[in-house]
């Protein structure tokens, strides 16, 4: 008989811990800003099933009581991030951007909305703006 595997409980992080590189967060937010970035449609020479449904974007700025960050909706996460709901963000990952971190939720994680929350959006600390640069660690 197999053995049931016991769910790990999340770890919820804050805004502020996440480093670039790392996945697997779960975190609640509230979302400031959202905006429509681009519809991708896909007209290359594939053809495919998912070829049939352009791609939505947006970029909304989401964050907690330390700080804020970029997030990539895709598709059906557009319409969850609306200005001021507050979301679980289960299985997050970071992304880079153009040398700057951007949080992003893929097929292995997912968004609940969930109830409001109690804290404040501290906009002052907007991770997304700190701009990364890729060293190459050479070990001797």
């Amino acid at each position: 008989m197999a053995t049931p595997t016991t769910k790990r409980k999340p770890v919820f992080v804050k805004v502020d811990q996440l480093k670039p590189g790392t996945s697997g967060h779960t975190l609640t937010v509230k979302v400031v800003s959202s905006n429509p970035v681009k519809t991708v449609s896909n007209r290359g020479g594939r053809s495919s099933v998912l070829a049939a449904r352009p791609t939505r974007i947006a970029e909304s700025l989401i964050g907690d009581e330390t700080g804020t960050i970029l997030f990539t909706a895709r598709n059906d996460q557009v319409e969850l991030m609306n200005p001021g709901s507050t979301l679980i963000l289960r299985n997050a990952k970071i992304d880079m951007f153009k040398g700057s971190m951007r949080l992003a939720v893929d097929k292995w994680g997912r968004i609940e909305v969930t109830e409001p929350a109690k804290f404040e959006v501290k906009e002052d600390n907007n991770l997304s703006l700190v701009e990364y640069e890729l060293v190459n660690v050479v070990e001797e």
